[in-house]
């Protein structure tokens, strides 16, 4: 046999050898927690239950309050409800269960033993299984198997032919179905022979056909298409036997009759039935072309996918424009992909997933006899995809075929290979087979050969006998496969068609008929054989068929031969051919010629031109039809066999030029083709691996074609880089070289004269058992058989042997196991295992001589090497182990399994490499990325077989090159970013703890260290116990630590250096390193080796010093407090930020005010809650990465060893300590869970993608520090919190994070199911719920560290901190009752803790409590509650009062059900019940005051909640609201700090309203309140002296004074003990009133505020404040200048509320405030529309006038509401003080409004009929008030007579003249139109009508001689500001407006001479002198009706 075909073969069958390492799948590249196989790991997790997924929707909840609101209760059943009925309540109410045991006294150790026990039992053993990996693309250090070298298939279509009827049933008719691509013009698949005839037709053609092969009958078939477009067509041909008559005439009847007439043309058809006998009987061996079709295929594909009826049926036919001809075309026809997909296409065109199809094709064209060729039919498809096909107007020939298309099944039974094989082997042969159809793909498919496949397409096109003589017509061509010349020579490997047998030895054309030129459409489909020889030709014959039956003419003539040699020069030859005919048989020998060649004496048609076209195309994975790829091939097999000289092409190759030629050939390999290439790309690689290992002896020299090799390698690697660029890899791996080295690849034997063990060696390789495949189909390997090369890393093992053993076992004794092989006919042969002559047994390793030809190698060469670095490193690492595992090395030390040149050449070129990667990364930086990745494999490879000392000391070579060139670098990231890359990879090694020694103790060995001999079980290796050395070294990147843990040292310090915030322009590898740290820690926790505590304990040991990484990084992570209180949690905020805009009830500012606490004053400095004020900005870390390295800390913190934790917890000083609070306090918020319904809202974006795209953009703006970054800053609350700090450091900034609505929006929805957001919830819900576990666990630690140490005592504040913090997020009732447990014990271990020192957080813990007492589920209740208990119990146990408590229960209480939205009295109700119940149980305090105290403060809590319920309902009314707290705030009138908590709750909703006067007043009397209490505390003289010091900046501040009998004294325990109640406490208030004032313009009494808060200062000597103070005052009063005039305060509206709805707001009438400005129709609008809102639009009705109401008219199913503007109203003598825009609008307490009437009851009338009613109303308190709306408490009414409304119009107008006139600066236009009003009116009651009714006589009654008199004084007056307003007049206007003014001055003196008369008379009774004094100051404002009767 053929040396080439045999290594083909051997190539296709040989079993590879694979390398697989033991534990390679739990390095961390496969790490399980990635998403794909995280889902699986955390089935069986237990539900969490948590409150906030509890609570009710928030739609009941809504509807519940409508209802409230719209059944308003009233506000005065008593002022605070019943003390009785509410007790009554509530001792008729259930409590929860009690916790058993709770009132014994257990000691503190016992009770910490049980927590514990308790915390421990039932925890999830792996944290990271429920956390998301980060979100990274594929991890870099994963490097994915290759793909099996399997078989190329495109995309696979199942056709299956199921019926095929005409109109008429009278012959046997043969189909073929092919696919066509229009567009490429090519057929891209062999025919599908079937028919359908029934087996009476068949019966007709019995002499002709022999018995039929089942392999032939097949009527469904798979095809196969690579790339699919809207160009493919299926066409289908038809054939008949041949008979008289051209196509036309044949088809006729097929077109006239119709099935239905059968009867009627019975005659007819019998004759035509006979007829067709008889040409059947005589010519049934010829066919002739009938009829075709074409479907179009993606019209099926793509319409099927859409189709809505059931069962797919399409119809195609002409004339209903459907289907095929109709076709709507796709119109996103997607251009070429590139070449290199091999399975691919447009997007558009998806053959794998439509809906199955069933086809009727009812029209079919007949065949025009001269349009065969494919070129017609392409034209015909082009034509047929026109609306105005020409193809529909042709008559059709009517017919059924119906035919299955679908996605063909992943492994169809009884399925034959295009060879006529069985795919998978089946025992049945009688069933009907399904054909595989081979694939002509429309473009290169780049994949190398697996199988053999040897096959060649005849196609015959064309023959032109115009020119020859003689009869020749119904021409016919029979072609023939021979060996050799005689006719009996010719092979049987024609495959048959359908029906008929499996192989002939000769194929015929079909005949058209009478046709000199016929086109023919024939492919003859040929198998060739293994091995050619020069013999092998095809032979062509043709015909002359005579259809009519003459006599003695034969039925068959020969007309002409010719013939293709098959081989040429040794190659196959195929292509396109012209022949010429000869006339006559060809002579002798005629078949190693090619017929172009004259030979003598032979007559040719047309003089021996090329008549007959013909193409022949070979399908073969034995012969490359490539030159250069044969020539090589050639010369190799030459030098093998020995066989000289060669013959390629026309040379003759003797031996002496053998060594040229052959190096001329390896270099030519660059010129070949790639298609071939790649097809034998695993032979060729083969031969150049050979080459290298065994040089040849040529003449008797050892020949070194190394180079020649390394460098034809290193070029084809890079072409297929290059070409193939779809087929890469994430690292740039071309998957065709990866699977060779992976599959392919092995050792070539380098012992050539040793016999082969089986029949597929090597010339004799040893055979190793490995993969089994089947040659016929590597796709289906039978994976489980496989057996693996087992080479695992010898320092740790698995088992008690050593792995080497178990690699041996696998490996058994090497025993075969191949599989059933069809091929072994070819390779059973031993011939080619002859003893090779010319090779001297030179034997080199490959490894070493590639790596040697690496290191020498330079230039060109060396660049393609090291573009494709990974590719030779890959080669190596493989020919390395198979080397070790064939010479039984694996057992051996590793120090001596390689010899040190090997290493010498590793070590060289790991360096040059290093160095390359040093140099060149910021020019090359793909290429180097790759390299960089390549290197990094590859010493993880290293690490498996070479010594580890010697590998850690190639990794420290690369370190040092990296190092030294980054001190010099400007911005070193890129570097470093592939550094971290490189050490990534590296620590991705499966033996990566044991490489770190995790066992030894930290005694400094040599470093790095060398192994550790195998023998270390893994019992021993992780028991060594911790000796006490300095327990610092294992905490810090100490020497000894790196020495010792190498790689992990390397890691940590990579971590720390990045993380650092002095590393300059490092900010963008913060992600990555910490993806790196977390991706080891995620791998460690879930490898099954280390799955054991200890062990786990062991390995994070490892990593202790992350610990202190992270505590240095405090200030950069991602503030995850900030996001916090968006649920209305009571949250502490610094109290001088007014910015707060939550939705709740009062605002979070005033919060903390409520519990009366301060705000913790953090002295550390290292605190992150102040993280902008610590001295340096830092570059915050995004949410993301700050949440992987808190997951990393929790890690290490639950795996550690505890007692080693506590040691270290030991050495840290108090700061220390603390920063790890607070990094334990953020992680409290950082995995909070976020419940149920921010999983359902985030539902279209994940969470975590939000947070990262608004961390992106802050990145983005964050860049560099300056104004913009201080903007964000401050955007998200750094720089708002006041310098002390707040608790929970955190603001509502609702502006960035409205929960990151703005991304939400735009993202592809990717909805989720209900049962991915439960689940999600579910995983979420436990990571919560272990996380917080961690930290309480971590937290008992250090609570221990302190009781053994006695010491550090500060830190438990920060510890009880994070408890309470941890308390306020949202909880799982699992982690709920341990926190409380552990609550309970800190307690009881350090009662004074709380009670004496951090007084706060007692505030703080009682809110907590309080909080969880209200929760909805009834564990948390128990828990919360027997915790309160027990405080109050301990309290009182310290002091015997625990008032403290009982103080800061009752303001956690207010400020509870201030804030909190969501809060459910019934709850809490259940909680004081359990409280009680305990008080009843405890025995042992039963005789003290303790139970009663208890029961006075529950039920007092009782009383607040009632309240409190009613200020829900009123949530939407604002005024009531604010009733609603003043009268709770009036209810603490005896409790001075919830009378403060109160007024600063209405001062934050005033400030949230903006009423900063009415929250300016909330502050003032907040001060009086405390300046009150202060004055009692103590004597200091600068101090206010309570409220009286107030009573200028507002009159109502008295109410404040502790006057009353029940005032408690302030010395008492808990009272007062706020810290308002202090100096500074009450400076802060002022300063805070004096702020609120200046926002409401009101200056001058900012100055009365700070007149009491100068003082102060003064006696503190406090020069800096004073100065600000001052510089406010000048600010203020600088303000009251420039706005003189333009100054606005307030508008006021009596508004009355009549009607029973209103409940006890009925009949009430108030004085509203209202913004300035405000017109009547505005507030009217806002009142009608609250109150329509709530009682219905129709009820509610607004009283238009302001007259008094009369309540029996009204509908008593009506709502009214009168609402009348008034103005403020003084009395004359009050005028006098009040002179400015501010006294006239400040201190406020009466107002007035006039209402026009006649006594007859209209509202207007002639002037002496025109009353006015005057009505003043006096208000209970003065405006502004702490309410903006105040009771009306006094109504007195005032009638004008017509008279005295005269006398008002007339000073009116008087006074209006006067200003105009005295402006300044003048306004000439209000003075003309005042003028003009005034003097040029002639209209109805002007002044002169006026006067002419008042005083034209003197009034009858004495009682009107006044009023008379005082009009007239008014018209003198009148007159006189007349002439002044003239007279300036005068002097303003211009030369135009002369005239205007004679006029005014014209109309003026007729006025003057009218009223002249009238004003001069007077009354004589008036002048007599009755007393000395005549002038009563007071005497006209009081002239009322009244006061008439003198």
């Amino acid at each position: 046999m053929d040396p080439h075909v045999r290594d083909c073969i051997r190539s296709y069958t040989e079993d590879w050898a694979i390398v697989i390492r033991k534990y390679h799948k739990l390095g961390t590249g496969f790490n399980p927690n990635t998403l794909d196989k995280q889902k699986e790991r955390q089935k069986g997790l237990p539900k969490q239950v948590f409150e906030s997924d509890e609570a009710p929707d928030g739609n009941n909840y809504q509807d519940e309050q409508d209802d409230l609101k719209r059944r308003s209760m009233s506000i005065d059943d008593t002022p605070r409800g019943s003390w009785a009925c509410s007790i009554f309540d509530l001792k008729n109410s259930l409590p929860d269960a009690l916790l058993p045991n709770l009132l014994d006294r257990t000691p503190n150790e016992e009770i910490d033993r049980q927590n514990d026990d308790q915390r421990k039992s039932n925890r999830h053993k792996e944290l990271f299984s429920l956390h998301p990996s980060p979100d990274e693309e594929e991890p870099i250090e994963r490097l994915s198997v290759p793909d099996v070298p399997k078989e190329h298939f495109g995309q696979r279509l199942l056709v299956k032919c199921l019926s095929l009827k005409f109109e008429i049933e009278i012959e046997p008719i043969f189909a073929s179905l092919a696919l066509y691509d229009v567009k490429e013009k090519k057929k891209i698949s062999e025919n599908f022979y079937f028919d359908l005839n029934s087996e009476q037709m068949k019966g007709l053609l019995r002499p002709h056909v022999p018995p039929a092969a089942i392999t032939t009958l097949a009527r469904s078939a798979i095809f196969s298409i690579t790339y699919p477009s809207q160009d493919v067509f299926l066409v289908i041909k038809l054939e008949k036997v041949l008979q008289q008559g051209d196509i036309g005439e044949c088809a006729e009847p097929y077109m006239i009759f119709k099935e239905a007439d059968a009867t009627k043309n019975k005659e007819k058809l019998e004759k035509l039935k006979s007829q067709a006998d008889q040409f059947c009987q005589r010519l049934g061996k010829y066919r002739m072309p009938f009829a075709w079709t074409a479907i179009h295929l993606m019209n099926i594909v793509s319409s099927a996918g859409s189709l809505e009826r059931d069962s797919t049926e399409v119809e195609i036919s002409t004339g209903e424009r459907k289907g095929s001809w109709s076709e709507r075309r796709n119109s996103s026809i997607v251009g070429r992909r590139s070449l290199e997909r091999t399975t691919s296409g447009d997007d558009a065109c998806n053959l794998t997933s439509f809906r199955p199809a069933t086809l009727t094709v009812t029209n079919f064209f007949k065949q025009e006899g001269d349009r065969l060729s494919d070129e017609d039919l392409y034209k015909f498809l082009a034509d047929m995809r026109r609306p105005s096909s020409v193809l529909r107007r042709l008559r059709p020939i009517t017919a059924q075929l119906k035919i299955d298309i679908s996605p063909a099944p992943e492994n169809p039974h009884y399925c034959l290979t295009p060879e006529l094989l069985q795919v998978k082997l089946y025992p049945d042969s009688r069933v009907r087979p399904t054909r595989e159809i081979l694939e002509f793909p429309a473009r290169d498919v780049y994949v190398p050969n697996t199988t053999y496949r040897n096959l060649l397409y005849i196609y015959p096109q064309s023959l032109n006998f115009a020119n020859r003589q003689g009869s020749a017509r119904n021409i016919t061509v029979k072609v023939q496969f021979m060996y050799g010349e005689d006719p009996s020579n010719a092979m049987p490997v024609i495959f048959g068609k359908s029906s008929c047998s499996e192989f002939s030895k000769e194929a015929y054309t079909a005949v058209v008929y009478h046709n000199r030129s016929p086109d023919f459409h024939e492919e003859i489909k040929v198998k060739l054989p293994a091995t050619l020889t020069d013999h092998h030709h095809l032979l062509f014959t043709f015909y002359h068929v005579s259809c009519q039956q003459k006599q003695n003419t034969p039925l068959e003539t020969p007309v002409g031969y010719t013939w293709i040699p098959m081989l040429q020069n040794g190659r196959l030859k195929t292509g396109q051919f012209c022949l010429p005919v000869s006339l006559e048989k060809p002579p002798q020998a005629y078949s190693v010629l090619s017929p172009e060649v004259p030979l003598p004496g032979m007559k040719w048609v047309d003089n021996h031109k090329g008549v007959f076209n013909v193409e022949v195309v070979a399908v073969s994975s034995i012969h490359t039809q490539d030159p250069y790829l044969d020539k090589f091939f050639a010369l190799v097999n030459a030098l093998d066999e020995h066989m000289f000289p060669v013959r390629i092409g026309d040379m003759r190759i003797m031996e002496n030029n053998l060594e040229n030629e052959l190096k001329s050939s390896i270099s030519a390999l660059n010129s070949s083709q790639l298609e071939p290439v790649v097809r034998f790309l695993h032979l060729l690689l083969d031969k150049l691996i050979l080459l290298v290992v065994r040089p040849p002896v040529i003449a008797g020299q050892i020949v070194n074609l190394g180079q020649a090799s390394f460098e034809a390698m290193a070029s084809i690697i890079n072409r297929l880089h290059k070409n193939l660029e779809g087929n890469h890899d994430q690292h740039g791996r071309n998957n065709l070289l990866a699977s060779y080295i992976y599959y392919v690849f092995r050792l070539p034997n380098t012992y050539p004269n040793s016999p082969s063990p089986g029949p597929g060696g090597l010339g004799g390789s040893v055979h190793y058992a490995t993969m089994a495949r089947s040659a016929v189909r590597p796709a289906s390997l039978n994976l489980n058989r496989s057996r693996s090369l087992s080479n695992s890393n010898p320092d740790i093992s698995g088992t008690p042997t050593s792995p080497d053993d178990e690699v041996r076992s696998i490996i058994g004794s090497k025993a075969m196991d191949r599989s059933c092989n069809r091929m072994s006919s070819h390779t059973e042969t031993s011939s080619f295992l002859q003893t090779l002559t010319g090779r001297l047994p030179t034997k080199k390793l490959f490894h070493e001589e590639l790596a040697l030809q690496w290191v020498v190698c330079s230039g060109s060469v060396r660049e393609s090497a090291l573009q494709q670095a990974w590719f030779f490193f890959e080669l190596m690492v493989k020919s390395m182990v198979h080397h070790l595992y064939f010479n039984d090395k694996l057992d051996a030390p590793r120090k001596s399994r390689f010899p040190e040149r090997f290493m010498d050449d590793i070590a060289a070129l790991v360096s040059t490499i290093a160095s390359d990667i040093v140099s060149r990364f910021q020019k090359d930086t793909e290429m180097v990325e790759r390299l960089n990745t390549s290197l990094a494999f590859f010493l993880n490879d290293l690490l498996s077989v070479m010594d580890r000392g010697f590998v850690f000391s190639l990794i420290k070579t690369c370190y040092k090159q990296v190092s030294s060139k980054l001190y010099s670098l400007p911005n070193p990231s890129v570097l470093v970013s592939l550094r971290l890359d490189f050490l990534r990879i590296i620590c991705s090694h499966e033996h990566y703890v044991t490489l770190n020694l995790p066992c030894s103790l930290l005694t400094p060995p040599a470093s790095p260290s060398p192994s550790v001999s195998s023998a270390t079980s893994q019992s021993s290796g992780f028991s060594t116990n911790v000796q006490d050395q300095k327990i610092a070294n294992m905490f810090e990147l100490s020497v000894p630590f790196r020495q010792q843990h190498y790689l992990a040292g390397l890691v940590l310090t990579e971590l720390a250096l990045i993380l650092d915030p002095d590393a300059e322009g490092l900010f963008g590898l913060h992600k990555k390193v910490i993806n790196m740290v977390h991706n080891l820690l995620s791998s460690h926790d879930s490898d099954p080796r280390y799955s054991d505590p200890q062990i786990k304990a062991r390995v994070a040991m490892l990593y202790l010093p992350l610990i202190g990484i992270i505590m240095e990084t405090v200030p950069q992570l991602y503030d995850f407090t900030e996001t916090h209180n968006q649920r209305g949690r009571p949250i502490c905020i610094a109290t001088d930020d007014y910015e707060s805009e939550s939705g709740s009830m009062i605002s979070q500012t005033v919060a903390m005010a409520i519990a009366g606490t301060s705000v913790p004053q953090l002295t550390r400095p290292g605190s992150f809650l102040l993280t902008s004020t610590s001295g340096r900005q830092h570059t915050t870390f995004s949410a993301e990465s700050s949440r992987s390295l808190l997951i990393c800390l929790l890690w290490v913190l639950k795996n550690a060893d505890e007692t080693v934790l506590q040691k270290w917890f030991t050495d840290l000083s108090v700061l220390q300590l603390n920063r790890l609070l607070d990094l334990l306090y953020l992680c409290v918020s950082c995995f909070e869970y976020k419940g149920k319904k921010v999983f359902e809202r985030m539902n279209s974006l994940t969470f975590k993608k939000s947070k990262d795209m608004r961390a992106k953009l802050e990145e983005a703006i964050l860049g560099s520090i300056g104004a913009r970054q201080e903007m964000v800053r401050r955007s998200r609350g750094q720089l708002e919190r006041s310098p002390s700090g707040s608790a929970f450091g955190s603001q509502e900034n609702l502006r960035w994070r409205k929960d990151m609505t703005h991304w939400r929006q735009n993202t592809e929805k990717l909805d989720k199911s209900r049962a991915e957001i439960e689940h999600e919830a579910l995983i979420d819900g436990n990571l919560a719920t272990e996380a917080n576990l961690i930290i309480l666990d971590t937290l008992e630690i250090v609570v221990q560290t302190v009781s053994v140490t006695e010491s550090k005592e500060s830190i438990l504040g920060g510890v009880l901190k994070v408890l309470l913090h941890s308390m306020a997020c949202n909880q799982s009732a699992v982690y709920l009752q341990h926190c409380f447990a552990t609550q309970r014990a800190l307690v009881s271990k350090f009662p004074e803790l709380l009670f004496e020192e951090e007084t706060e957080q007692c505030a703080d813990l009682c809110l907590r409590l309080l909080r969880h007492c209200s929760s909805s589920i009834s564990t948390i209740r128990s828990h919360a509650s027997a915790s309160l208990y027990l405080l109050m119990r301990q309290n009182f146990e310290i002091g015997n009062n625990f008032a403290r408590v009982k103080m800061q229960v009752t303001m956690s209480l207010s400020s509870l059900v201030g804030t909190s939205q969501n809060f459910n009295e019934e709850f809490l109700r259940r909680s004081l019940k359990t409280i009680l119940t305990y008080a009843e149980e405890d025995l042992e305090l039963r005789e003290t005051t303790f139970p009663d105290q208890v029961q006075d403060l529950v039920f007092n809590l009782h009383m607040i909640l009632s309240d409190t319920v009613k200020m829900k309902e009123h949530q939407e009314d604002p005024e009531m609201l604010i009733d609603l707290m003043y009268r709770i705030a009036k209810g603490y009138q005896t409790s001075p700090d919830l009378r403060l908590t109160w007024l600063q709750n209405m001062a934050g909703k005033h400030s949230e309203r903006s009423n900063h006067a009415e929250a300016a007043q909330c502050l003032v009397h907040s001060a009086a309140l405390v300046a009150e209490y202060l004055s009692m505390l103590e004597d200091r003289k600068y101090l206010p002296v309570g409220c009286v010091t107030f009573q200028n900046i507002s009159s109502n501040v008295l109410e404040e004074s502790a006057v009353s009998d029940d005032v408690v004294s302030p010395d008492e325990e808990g009272i007062c003990s706020g810290k308002y109640f202090t100096e500074s406490g009450l400076v802060g208030l002022l300063e805070q009133a004096a702020a609120s004032f200046s926002m409401a313009g009101m200056y001058e009494a900012v100055n009365e505020v700070y007149k009491v808060l100068i003082p102060i200062h003064e006696a503190n000597r406090d020069a800096k404040k004073l100065s600000t103070i001052h510089g406010k005052l000048q600010e203020a009063f600088s303000k009251i200048v420039h706005q003189d005039g333009k100054r606005m305060f307030g508008t006021y509206f009596r508004v009355g509320f009549y009607g029973t709805k209103f409940g006890d707001l009925d009949e009430q009438e108030f004085v509203y405030k209202e913004p300035a400005i405000t017109k009547l129709a505005e507030i009217s609008h806002r009142l009608e529309g609250f109150y329509g809102e709530r009682f219905g639009e129709d009820v509610v009705e607004v009283i238009k006038d302001s007259n008094p109401v009369d309540k029996c008219k009204l509908d008593p199913n009506k709502a009214y509401i009168q609402i009348t503007y008034v103005e403020p109203y003084f009395d004359t003598y009050e005028m006098k003080d009040r002179i400015t825009y501010f006294d006239k609008n400040y201190n406020l307490r009466r107002f007035m409004y006039c209402t026009p009437f006649t006594l007859d009851g209209r509202a207007h009338g002639e002037l002496h009929e025109q009353f006015k009613r005057k009505t003043i109303l006096t208000t209970s308190h003065a405006f502004p008030y702490i309410k903006t709306r105040v009771n009306v408490t006094h109504k007195e009414e005032i009638i004008l007579t017509p008279i005295e409304v005269a006398i008002e119009d007339m000073q009116k107008k008087t006074q209006e003249l006067a200003f105009a006139t005295h402006q300044d600066p003048a306004d000439p236009k209000m003075l003309q139109m005042v003028l003009q009003g005034s003097v040029g009116t002639t209209v109805n009651q002007g002044p002169l009508e006026v006067a002419q009714v008042f005083l034209s006589e003197i009034p009858s009654d004495p009682k009107l001689f006044r009023h008379h008199n005082k009009l007239r004084l008014c018209f003198k007056d009148f007159t006189k500001r007349c002439e002044d307003a003239l007279r300036k007049n005068k002097s303003l206007i211009g030369p135009d407006q002369k005239e205007y003014q004679r006029e005014l001055e014209r109309n003026y003196h007729r006025l003057k001479e009218a009223l002249q008369p009238l004003i001069n008379r007077k009354i004589p009774q008036l002048y007599k002198a009755v007393l000395p004094v005549t002038c009563h100051r007071d005497s006209f404002s009081r002239m009322s009706l009244r006061k008439m009767d003198l």
